[in-house]
């Protein structure tokens, strides 16, 4: 099964200093089609306008993931960690039995872009968690960078459940192939730029929902960024 969510269909939520693009539904946004795709709950592609941002909310059995695609996104959270995210830098928060946070944009000319992921927990009440890294270019290029995992493997950050996400910036022309197990969902989301997915071709902000498929099979066709999941049902 491969299913195309394209770019234009996404929910949209506009707030004078937030755009943002919703796959699946959120907040005011609902569409009983888009619930989210196994375990994946959410992908919003947020741009913020300088001097503002997200205040002070909290988060429950949630692992939340944030990448990076331009601008300086500060995060604060009642865990004591604070920092300030830029193009390259992946954050993974594992909400867990209750962490509070905020994220801002305080450059006044530039506006931040990023994407929120949420993912459901494989386990429950687990005592919140926080951790960064840095992914730079190269690390990308022509290949599948392992960036989320549920045990941290190959300098991947930690999450809480049978997930792996991988990031990749292919060139026209460039091949990458990731195989399925038995059971397993594919989803791949594009960030920027375009490719063909299993002989689909997607543009930014598009995704593919793979499902009872042995791989997934990516070509650039142009300078692109992607975001590749690899799902339990």
């Amino acid at each position: 099964m491969l299913e195309v969510r394209k770019s234009q269909e996404r929910g949209h939520a506009e707030h004078g200093w937030l755009s943002s693009r919703h796959s699946f539904s959120f907040a005011e946004y609902h569409d009983p089609r888009h619930m989210g795709f196994g375990p994946l709950r959410v992908i919003n592609e947020d741009r913020v306008t300088g001097g503002q941002g997200f205040g002070t909310h909290g988060h429950q059995n949630m692992e939340i993931i944030s990448y990076v695609l331009g601008g300086a996104l500060e995060h604060k959270d009642s865990l004591g960690t604070g920092s300030v995210l830029r193009y390259g830098d992946v954050q993974r928060m594992s909400a867990g039995t209750g962490v509070r946070h905020s994220e801002f944009n305080h450059d006044a000319e530039e506006p931040v872009h990023f994407l929120q992921i949420w993912i459901m927990p494989q386990r429950q009440g687990v005592e919140p968690s926080y951790e960064e890294k840095h992914f730079d270019e190269a690390s990308k290029r022509g290949q599948l960078r392992l960036i989320v995992s549920p045990d941290g493997r190959d300098g991947s950050l930690r999450m809480n459940q049978d997930a792996y996400l991988y990031a990749s910036i292919l060139s026209a022309g460039d091949k990458l192939s990731r195989e399925l197990a038995p059971g397993r969902l594919g989803y791949v989301h594009v960030a920027r730029g375009s490719l063909s997915v299993n002989g689909t071709a997607l543009n930014a902000g598009d995704a593919l929902k793979l499902a009872d498929t042995a791989s997934i099979e990516l070509e650039g066709s142009g300078d692109a960024e992607v975001l590749v999941f690899d799902l339990p049902r």
